[in-house]
Protein backbone atom coordinates (compact mmCIF):
# COMPACT_ATOMS: atom_id res chain seq x y z
CA UNK A 1 0.00 0.00 0.00
CA UNK A 2 1.51 3.61 -0.98
CA UNK A 3 1.33 6.14 1.52
CA UNK A 4 -1.27 8.95 0.86
CA UNK A 5 0.32 11.97 0.65
CA UNK A 6 -0.54 15.39 -1.18
CA UNK A 7 1.74 16.82 -4.56
CA UNK A 8 3.54 18.96 -2.27
CA UNK A 9 4.04 16.76 1.04
CA UNK A 10 5.64 14.76 -1.46
CA UNK A 11 8.03 17.17 -2.85
CA UNK A 12 8.83 18.19 0.98
CA UNK A 13 9.30 14.54 1.72
CA UNK A 14 11.51 14.28 -1.51
CA UNK A 15 13.67 16.95 -0.53
CA UNK A 16 14.04 15.64 2.75
CA UNK A 17 14.90 12.19 1.59
CA UNK A 18 17.46 13.87 -1.03
CA UNK A 19 18.74 16.30 1.98
CA UNK A 20 19.78 12.96 3.78
CA UNK A 21 21.46 11.25 0.90
CA UNK A 22 23.16 14.55 0.32
CA UNK A 23 24.64 15.57 3.98
CA UNK A 24 23.91 12.76 6.01
CA UNK A 25 21.71 14.42 8.29
CA UNK A 26 18.10 15.74 8.25
CA UNK A 27 17.30 19.45 6.68
CA UNK A 28 16.88 21.71 9.28
CA UNK A 29 13.07 23.95 9.00
CA UNK A 30 15.40 27.09 7.70
CA UNK A 31 16.77 24.63 4.69
CA UNK A 32 13.45 23.97 3.51
CA UNK A 33 12.20 27.37 3.93
CA UNK A 34 15.29 27.81 1.87
CA UNK A 35 14.49 25.53 -0.95
CA UNK A 36 10.89 25.98 -0.73
CA UNK A 37 10.66 29.98 -0.69
CA UNK A 38 8.26 30.18 1.92
CA UNK A 39 8.28 31.05 5.23
CA UNK A 40 9.13 29.80 8.78
CA UNK A 41 5.87 29.52 9.41
CA UNK A 42 4.87 27.60 6.37
CA UNK A 43 7.73 25.09 6.92
CA UNK A 44 6.51 24.34 10.61
CA UNK A 45 3.02 23.81 9.63
CA UNK A 46 4.38 21.42 6.73
CA UNK A 47 6.73 19.35 9.08
CA UNK A 48 3.99 18.86 12.03
CA UNK A 49 1.79 17.93 9.19
CA UNK A 50 3.76 15.47 7.82
CA UNK A 51 4.42 13.60 11.67
CA UNK A 52 1.21 14.05 12.35
CA UNK A 53 0.66 11.68 9.25
CA UNK A 54 2.89 9.49 10.10
CA UNK A 55 5.30 9.89 7.74
CA UNK A 56 7.97 11.44 9.29
CA UNK A 57 9.21 11.56 13.25
CA UNK A 58 11.23 13.88 15.02
CA UNK A 59 12.97 14.15 18.59
CA UNK A 60 11.60 16.31 20.55
CA UNK A 61 14.32 19.17 21.34
CA UNK A 62 16.72 17.79 19.04
CA UNK A 63 17.68 20.07 16.16
CA UNK A 64 18.24 18.44 12.64
CA UNK A 65 16.25 14.78 14.25
CA UNK A 66 13.89 14.35 10.99
CA UNK A 67 13.74 10.81 10.28
CA UNK A 68 11.88 9.49 7.19
CA UNK A 69 9.46 7.11 7.47
CA UNK A 70 8.31 6.56 4.11
CA UNK A 71 9.96 3.61 1.26
CA UNK A 72 11.69 6.08 -0.79
CA UNK A 73 10.70 4.15 -3.79
CA UNK A 74 6.79 5.43 -3.15
CA UNK A 75 8.27 9.44 -3.22
CA UNK A 76 8.21 11.77 -6.63
CA UNK A 77 10.88 13.37 -8.40
CA UNK A 78 11.92 16.16 -6.59
CA UNK A 79 11.50 19.34 -8.56
CA UNK A 80 12.95 22.71 -8.82
CA UNK A 81 10.57 24.81 -7.36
Amino acid sequence: MRPQFTEKQGQYLAFIHAYLMLHRRAPAEADMQTYFQTTPPTVHRMVVELERKGLIRRQPGQPRSIELLVDPEALPVLRQP
